[in-house]
């Protein structure tokens, strides 16, 4: 592990100042609590087509909040001029909004206990600060990449593109806490497209490399990209050619590349707390997972056991503390198959304080400073079969089907407003026969219920197969706000899931 500082040209920032400011003036009105965040996400996106430069484009935001709780009910502002006239305004702008929000505020806010933790800093697991390698030198990587594999035989396109973030916040609170964090992330793709002259099919094969937080180093040294882009034009190749899927029900071995994106959905969305208890179903969904089904839903088969993490190293939801100014942790959300946790802040911490001992598990985050803090999603994994010397690997998984599908890559996927029904398609899939792979398929999607699926999962895989993937773009909440997560899982064997054949289904 690189060890960095917090870079130099935030901590110039006079972010200090105006927290003094900003809080020596909330609490003149005798708030119960004031916090203030100040913050810069910095970010660059570098896209390729066949070889030659589409566009490249960089951006920082800059700018802070204050939040107070008066009366009960929330306040919030937010603001950009970096002067401490303007913090005060912020301030009493926010206590203002407290004042009349008080009025329409059924249930008083309180949040729940956190020690307070005094000027610490927290900086993430990376190398080399992308932002500080040469434009230049990205557009010669990922422009030499796309122009190797277009011409490549039955390649008739190629895209990649290289989307980095390096995000500072500053964080302080009238109980004493003061937090100054830096975390980076970066997501690389490269696409392929091609077409079956005979039947006219057009499709695409796209790189497993999973979005993460780690540095420049991962486009260099991290990844074995020979492999994944030397790969992509003969398994476009056979995606172009292979027999269509016959619907029914199979066995399924389920890589980490697409199993990340079933947790996201049906059990990442399905336990945060707010969605349990109702408070987005006016735009993002509810849950099935309801708190009264705590410690008695049987969300899934004994093998599953499902940790919320924010602590994970190169995680794209791992922080120090969150935007609450809590410490963050790792806990367990399902266990034995049994629903035994949910994600939580600090308001909804104090609502249900039988849970994570009445404490927040750190799940508060803003993606920008012009929003309020809401509870977003963890590092939330489906671990390993913990047994070191019996854990089954991929092949050994295979090796028990005896008519299946072995299922690689995300692509896409529909789930209902209460997370239960579902259908997932892939990049590849490939036919099970006699515990073998037998070359790829086309127009496969898994459909199942929540509980089904996790049911019938009858075996995970080992450490060595546990991968950690994830997304830059998960939405949520009203303004819409944007979070990156992370969700790492093994290989793991379910049995006798629904098929579907997308092209039938879509053509009836």
């Amino acid at each position: 592990m690189t060890r960095h500082e917090i870079d130099d040209s935030f901590t110039a920032l006079p972010y200090r100042r105006l927290a003094e400011s900003a809080l020596t003036r909330a609490q003149d009105f005798h708030v119960s609590h004031a916090d203030f965040r100040f913050e810069r996400i910095r970010s660059q996106d570098v896209r390729v087509r066949d070889g030659r430069l589409q566009g490249a484009s960089d951006s920082e935001n800059v700018g802070f909040s204050v939040r107070v709780i008066l009366n009960g009910a929330w306040g919030f502002a937010s603001g950009m001029l970096l002067s401490s006239q303007e913090a005060v305004r912020i301030a009493e702008t926010a206590v203002r909004t407290a004042q009349v929000a008080a009025a329409m505020t059924s249930r008083p806010v309180e949040l729940a206990a956190e020690p307070a933790y005094d000027d610490v800093h927290w900086v993430s697991d990376y190398q080399v600060d992308p932002l500080s390698v040469p434009l230049a030198d990205k557009v010669d990587l990922l422009s030499g990449w796309s122009a190797a594999l277009v011409a490549a035989p039955g390649v008739e396109h190629s895209f990649g593109s290289l989307r980095q973030v390096v995000e500072n916040k500053f964080y302080a609170d009238l109980a004493g806490t003061t937090t100054t964090q830096q975390r980076v992330r970066l997501q690389p793709d490269v696409e392929v497209y091609g077409t079956n002259d005979r039947t006219g099919t057009f499709d695409s094969m796209r790189t497993v490399a999973p979005p993460v937080g780690r540095g420049w180093e991962y486009l260099t040294d991290g990844y074995d990209w020979d492999t994944a882009l030397g790969e992509l034009p003969p398994l476009l190749a056979e995606k172009l050619v292979a027999p269509p899927v016959e619907a029914g029900r199979y066995d399924l071995v389920v890589h980490p590349s697409n199993l990340w994106l079933t947790i996201h959905e049906s059990v990442g969305h399905a336990t945060e707390l707010d969605r349990a208890l109702g408070y987005e179903a006016n735009y993002a969904g509810t849950s099935f997972a309801t708190v009264d089904r705590l410690g008695t839903l049987q969300y899934g088969s004994p093998v599953m056991n499902v940790v919320g993490d924010r602590t994970r190293p190169h995680g794209l939801a791992t922080v120090g503390y969150d935007d609450e100014g809590v410490a963050t942790q790792s806990w367990d959300i399902i266990r034995d198959g049994v629903l035994v946790g949910y994600q939580l802040d600090r308001s909804m911490s104090q609502m249900m304080p039988e849970l994570n001992g009445g404490r927040s598990n750190g799940c508060a985050f803003a993606d920008s400073p012009g929003h309020i803090p809401i509870q977003r999603m963890a590092n939330v994994s489906l671990q390993p079969d913990p047994d070191p010397g019996g854990a089954p690997s991929t092949e050994e998984l295979l090796s028990r089907v005896e008519r299946g599908i072995f299922v690689v890559g995300d692509k896409s996927w529909s789930i209902d407003m209460q997370r239960y029904n579902f259908q997932f398609t892939g990049q590849r899939f490939y036919r099970i026969e006699k515990g073998q792979l037998a070359g790829q398929l086309r127009d496969v999607a898994y459909q199942a219920t929540t509980t089904d699926f996790w049911g019938s999962m009858e075996a995970v895989g080992g450490a060595s197969t546990w991968e950690l993937g994830g997304a830059f773009n998960c939405g949520k909440a009203q303004p819409g706000q944007v979070a990156a997560v992370s969700h790492g899982c093994p290989t793991s064997l379910f049995r006798n899931v629904n098929v579907l054949n997308t092209t039938a289904e879509f053509g009836s």
